[in-house]
């Protein structure tokens, strides 16, 4: 009954977009790479690939980002589904697109020359392929929103780290200027940092402390109702 309900309907492709975020040199970085093959072989394009026979599409997802980033379990969410008839020139497609957030000193370089990729700043893209400009926009929309509520920034930084790499990398994400003074003010109201004993002093001579997120306390104070706000 249901082969014969399903035969006379259309069959194509659904893929998997990754925007994978990066931050480096106080600038958030996408992962991008030449594509390898016909339509528009050669142009920018986002990491990505179809979705496998017996995958779900999250599944889809982690496996193409642990394949590009060399990194298992990395913070992933997804951004929407993308099917405009004409969106692919090859074929009919629908993507579904997930964003990642990377600390790029985990990253394995290696893979930069296998998938003949690099990270590029934000403020530096060169034009993408087919929709993949629009996904760039609805995840940096998507991110804004979410960084106000969840540590999610902290997955972009090393475990430690000082609170002007921290705000530099909210500035970044809100591509905004922050008040120092209330910045670290609601920083300290939380109370989800650790102060380390420890200065960076790399950017100046008197140093900086370094600080590590504490996720424990964090997820410890979530079940008590705590509301994220930064």
């Amino acid at each position: 009954m249901s082969a014969a309900f399903y035969q006379n309907e259309v069959k194509f492709f659904v893929a998997v977009d990754c925007i994978i975020l990066g931050f480096n040199n106080k600038e958030l970085n996408v992962l991008l790479h030449k594509r390898k093959f016909e339509p528009l072989k050669g142009e920018w394009s986002l990491m990505g690939g179809f979705v496998k026979s017996g995958e779900n599409i999250n599944e889809a997802a982690s496996h193409v980002l642990t394949e590009c980033t060399g990194i298992d379990n990395l913070f992933m969410e997804q951004v929407g589904a993308y099917g405009d008839v004409t969106r692919d020139l090859g074929e009919r497609v629908i993507s579904i697109a997930y964003y990642a957030l990377v600390n790029i000193n985990d990253f394995n370089i290696d893979l930069l020359e296998q998938y003949d990729a690099k990270w590029t700043k934000l403020s530096d893209l060169p034009e993408l392929i087919f929709d993949h400009k629009q996904m760039l926009h609805d995840t940096l929309s998507r991110l804004k929103r979410k960084a106000a509520t969840r540590p999610v920034g902290f997955n972009l930084l090393p475990e430690k780290f000082t609170l002007p790499q921290l705000q530099t990398l909210y500035e970044a994400i809100y591509q905004s200027p922050l008040d120092k003074r209330n910045f670290r003010k609601k920083l300290h109201a939380m109370d989800i940092l650790e102060k380390l004993n420890e200065k960076d002093k790399k950017s100046s001579k008197r140093g900086a402390f370094y600080y590590m997120f504490n996720k424990e306390k964090y997820d410890r104070l979530l079940d008590d109702g705590f509301y994220f706000s930064l």
